[in-house]
């Protein structure tokens, strides 16, 4: 089977812990990305579930907006608070 060459980019810190992993499971990054690419055609979906944070939704980063605006302007203020009760 003939092979051809695919370049993109990918963050150099990902990069690094992606090939970690892969070299401890025994395998190369190119088997990995083979791997993945099958399965995908094989089921003609990306193989595992892809989803947004709802923290970076546009009607939440337009809620904290508005937030950061009412603390610059003095119309609102922070105020410390545990999250977590203890006994």
């Amino acid at each position: 089977m003939s092979q051809t060459l695919v370049n993109f980019r990918i963050d150099e810190n990902l990069k690094k812990e992606m090939e970690q992993v892969c070299n401890e499971l025994g395998i190369t990054m190119t088997t990995a990305f083979n791997i993945f690419a099958k399965k995908m055609i094989r089921e003609k979906r990306i193989p595992f579930e892809v989803s947004i944070d709802p923290f970076y939704s546009e009607t939440n980063m337009k809620y904290l907006g508005q937030v950061i605006t009412d603390i610059k302007s003095g119309k609102s203020k922070l105020k410390e608070h545990k999250l977590i009760e203890e006994d």
